[in-house]
């Protein structure tokens, strides 16, 4: 297979075809656009990409075939699994990702419209106070809490009182330090609300999660693996990644998970 692989992934104007046809269907003269070459340049690849079956024509545009589709959307992926690796590359590098499971590990490409935000100067709470905001916001939240803190608590607390269906995941060292107080206190208060669940996972997982139906913040422990970045997240609006969000909160939401 590697003549095979080797002729698409050489040639820039093959791969440009099939992932502008990836989108839908083109005619030459979008093709054109897109591309940025001439129909000289364009119209052999087009016959040879027909000779093997993964484009065809109808009318005056071009459209994949089931098997092209197939082709075009595994390239699609992985020059997005490339391009958000090598635009995030410090925060990989620098974060402990491999408490982060394999299933959304693979779809990493879905964060690419993010931005990574830091403390810095005097923005010294920047990611805390853009996790509250994305708190305060939210019509639903899905969280994996790795930390604690009373703000976090009152926040959370506020929304809950309003009637905003709330999920939450723990370890076991966050859940012995909500036993104690003021933690303790603010739980007992929300215990008869229905939109509110608090679950323990028996183990350290390693991932701070806030989606909600309008952003995501992921953050994670240092490279190390043993201290907690509060002071850096990654941060999208994006709808896949907000989907992505709630696949990886899904991962974790097992039926081995124990109610508070």
């Amino acid at each position: 297979m590697r003549d095979d692989v080797q002729a698409i992934y050489r040639s820039r104007l093959l791969t440009e075809i099939l992932l502008s046809l990836n989108e839908g269907s083109r005619k030459l003269s979008q093709l054109r656009e897109n591309t940025g070459s001439t129909s000289q340049a364009i119209i052999p690849k087009l016959r040879k990409l027909e000779a093997d079956h993964l484009i065809e024509t109808k009318g005056r545009e071009y459209f994949l075939t089931p098997t092209g589709k197939i082709v075009a959307s595994g390239i699609a992926d992985s020059f997005g699994t490339i391009g958000t690796i090598n635009k995030f590359r410090y925060f990989w590098s620098t974060h402990y990702i491999e408490r982060i499971p394999d299933p959304p590990l693979k779809e990493i490409r879905c964060l690419y419209e993010s931005e990574v935000l830091k403390d810095r100067g005097i923005k010294v709470l920047n990611v805390y106070n853009n996790q509250l905001k994305m708190i305060k916001e939210a019509d639903h939240i899905y969280g994996i809490s790795s930390v604690v803190t009373e703000g976090y608590a009152d926040a959370i607390s506020e929304r809950v009182k309003e009637g905003i269906p709330v999920e939450l995941i723990v370890p076991l060292h966050v859940a012995e330090e909500l036993k104690q107080s003021p933690y303790v206190e603010k739980l007992a208060a929300l215990k008869n609300y229905k939109n509110f669940k608090l679950m323990l996972m028996n183990e350290d997982i390693k991932v701070g999660l806030i989606v909600t139906d309008k952003r995501l913040a992921l953050s994670l422990c240092k490279k190390s693996g043993i201290e907690y970045d509060i002071s850096t997240g990654l941060f999208s609006s994006d709808p896949k990644a907000i989907k992505w969000g709630e696949r990886l909160f899904g991962y974790y939401n097992t039926p081995s998970i124990t109610y508070l």
